[in-house]
């Protein structure tokens, strides 16, 4: 039987992913910040036989994650699905420097502990939800689309990394576009929405498949392959996503 830690279990498709996970017969580990979400999904879900509150964004969140491992008596999956983002055209500090600390310096933190984990253990697998966003960067969310770029090109090299030092570690980067979540309740437009139980269900099959870069749907694949040949100065007088804020 599998072990898995999905970390960002407390809401949107970490919570979905968890649940699926456990459908699947793996013995699956939740955390998150919040700890009453964490412990009534355990209590919900069977197969989901442990949890822990971790921040990602604290100094001892790799120690927490390490000792949730140990806690599960090893883990063969290490899923990521904690991260913020906001449309941010006013350039709002606040929001710029969360987003980075969460989304840069956090995901750092957790992948990298859950690399050299894998490298001690020597096998395992790395999946993380990462963002069509990283394809260009969308001056409606600078900071966002910014830091998914980082995940994606940290995992791309990660999975390098792997293959020169012979590790049996495989990396999966998950690039969904715009999902129905509490993520992006704030009030502005975002086009073809999609559901957070798909977008886990096809992210649980990317990982079950061990694939390198899962892009969901097939609407977003056409989509990024698009914005992939829009020159650059084309593409910075576009109006890609516009916000309700002013």
């Amino acid at each position: 039987m599998k072990k898995a830690i999905v970390m960002g279990a407390t809401s949107g498709i970490g919570c979905e992913v968890a649940k699926l996970l456990a459908s699947k017969g793996y013995q699956v580990a939740i955390a998150g910040r919040r700890e009453a979400r964490l412990v009534e999904l355990q209590a919900a879900v069977p197969g989901i036989v442990a949890s822990k509150v971790i921040d990602i964004c604290s100094g001892d969140a790799p120690q927490r994650l390490l000792q949730l491992a140990e806690e599960m008596g090893g883990i063969d999956l290490y899923f990521h699905s904690s991260g913020i983002g906001f449309q941010n055209p006013s350039l709002d500090e606040g929001k710029e420097l969360s987003t980075v600390e969460t989304n840069a310096l956090g995901f750092t933190r957790m992948i990298g502990t859950a690399f050299r984990y894998f490298a001690d253990k020597g096998s395992g697998q790395i999946a993380a939800i990462s963002s069509i966003a990283g394809t260009k960067g969308l001056g409606a969310a600078p900071a966002y689309s910014a830091t998914k770029a980082f995940q994606n090109k940290y995992l791309e090299a990660l999975a390098q990394l792997a293959s020169m030092r012979n590790l049996n570690i495989s990396i999966t980067d998950i690039r969904p576009g715009f999902v129905a979540t509490d993520l992006l309740n704030d009030g502005a437009h975002y086009p073809m929405l999609m559901n957070k139980t798909r977008v886990a269900e096809h992210a649980v099959e990317a990982v079950i498949k061990k694939k390198s870069v899962a892009t969901i749907d097939w609407r977003y694949r056409i989509l990024v392959a698009l914005w992939r040949l829009v020159p650059h100065r084309i593409w910075r007088k576009m109006r890609i996503a516009k916000s309700n804020n002013k």
